[in-house]
């Protein structure tokens, strides 16, 4: 009774007196995931031709570069313009934007790939990323007004914010930090619920997993969803064993960008009506769908300060469409693979490169090292941070060179440095590869 009341009732009345448009977009949304695939296409390339449109018009940074002809094919116009880095986003951001920064909402990453950039929002934009991503809790089975255990990294929540929490029936775990006494405290809470919805950053959804088996607390989670940082196997492997719940993943970005989310299969669905991905290689050019490269992303409804052709700094492979799986729910193109930032891969003086999951799949199984982190300040080899775990002795690391180096079959010099503290990045999200070969590209 409560969540028709919710949905029905109290948003509508607060959408209207906060001028929000939440529900109006949540709504457009639903809509247009359920349309035809070359409905979807038109819908694209019309969102295009308008954003091209109006940069070229009205934002000095890209009148400068392009005018816009409407007469021409806008996916054509895309690829003569120049790659968006970071670095020129932090240079040229007042010239960038269409709109008068005083009515603009500012957000800012959290430089997990080494630099931070702020762009701005209008309160549109706003509504239709918070509408994107209810949605893609909608996917994963969550429906509004559901008990929710939620962790995130805003602590102090403030009077909106927990007045939110109330009406949303929200539990919000803070993750800086994850002490057992916070989360075992949090899934008692969960407990007591009818049908709760465990959300949050994948590591932090890990981290509560493990200390409620190691408490052996139960709860009957009915959907997980995860953003943020990667999902890797092993957090969804130990989630499934604590909540007997599948986790879904979703993909996007601190500026606005609302990639992708998953719901009937292992593939996360493209959220094209959003966005126009590009898959290219170091060199510019386009890969095929199966290819790796790296994700240039055109926000399709980010009129304040436009991002296009933006590079955000993740690699990933688009899924070939002759092995799209026949019995999809939507239309929607379909991610293969995101395999994260490319400062998140350790690259070797072959031209080799070893991701994330290399290291993970070898540390998972060493207890002995409690946490561990990657530094490569050259293509001869890598730093190995580790702090010790219970019952440690030095032929761990042995067992873990080797390991290593059965990979790259290639000489590579691994250096394990002791420590006592790893510091997280600044969104208190782990960033468990530091490379500062791939950071130059932002300087």
């Amino acid at each position: 009774m409560y969540p028709f009341f919710l949905q029905n009732i109290l948003l509508p009345i607060a959408d209207k007196i906060g001028r929000q448009g939440f529900l109006g977009e949540l709504k457009l949304l639903r809509k247009q995931v359920m349309m035809t695939e070359s409905e979807l296409n038109f819908l694209q390339k019309q969102k295009l031709a308008n954003l091209l449109q109006h940069a070229s018009t009205n934002s000095p940074f890209y009148n400068k570069i392009f005018k816009f002809n409407p007469n021409h094919d806008p996916f054509d116009t895309l690829k003569y313009l120049p790659v968006l880095e970071k670095k020129e986003i932090r240079m040229y951001t007042n010239e960038m934007l269409t709109s008068d920064k005083s009515t603009l909402l500012k957000n800012s990453s959290s430089g997990s790939s080494g630099y931070q950039t702020t762009v701005y929002w209008s309160h549109k934009e706003q509504a239709i990323n918070r509408a994107t991503q209810m949605l893609w809790w909608e996917w994963a089975g969550y429906r509004i007004g559901d008990p929710l255990l939620q962790t995130g990294i805003t602590p102090q929540r403030g009077w909106t914010k927990g007045l939110k929490d109330k009406l949303f029936n929200t539990y919000y775990l803070q993750a800086f930090t994850h002490t057992k006494e916070d989360v075992i405290k949090a899934l008692q809470w969960a407990k007591k619920q009818k049908n709760p919805v465990l959300a949050g950053y994948a590591s932090s959804l890990f981290v509560i997993a493990k200390y409620a088996l190691e408490e052996n607390i139960k709860v009957d989670f009915k959907a997980a969803v995860c953003w943020g940082d990667k999902l890797f196997d092993h957090y969804r492997k130990t989630i499934y064993l604590a909540f007997e719940v599948d986790i879904c993943e979703t993909y996007g970005s601190a500026e606005g960008l609302m990639l992708g989310g998953q719901k009937d299969m292992e593939y996360m669905y493209l959220m094209s009506s959003n966005v126009y991905v590009e898959i290219l290689d170091e060199q510019g050019n386009e890969v095929k769908d199966g290819e790796l490269g790296n994700v240039i992303v055109t926000n399709l409804n980010g009129y304040a300060m436009p991002l296009i052709r933006y590079r955000i700094g993740d690699l990933a492979i688009k899924l070939p469409a002759n092995k799209y799986p026949d019995e999809r729910q939507y239309k929607l193109p379909l991610w293969q693979k995101i395999i994260g930032r490319d400062t998140d891969l350790v690259e070797t003086a072959s031209g080799k490169y070893l991701v994330v999951h290399s290291f993970t799949g070898i540390f998972e199984h060493i207890p002995e090292i409690k946490q561990f982190c990657v530094i490569q300040d050259s293509k001869k080899g890598i730093t190995i941070q580790y702090i010790k775990g219970a019952n440690f002795s030095s032929s761990v690391l042995e067992q873990a060179k080797n390991k290593i180096l059965s990979y790259i079959n290639e000489p590579f010099e691994i250096i394990f440095e002791e420590v006592f503290f790893i510091a997280p990045t600044k969104s208190g999200k782990p960033q468990l590869i530091i490379s500062k070969l791939n950071l130059q590209k932002y300087e």
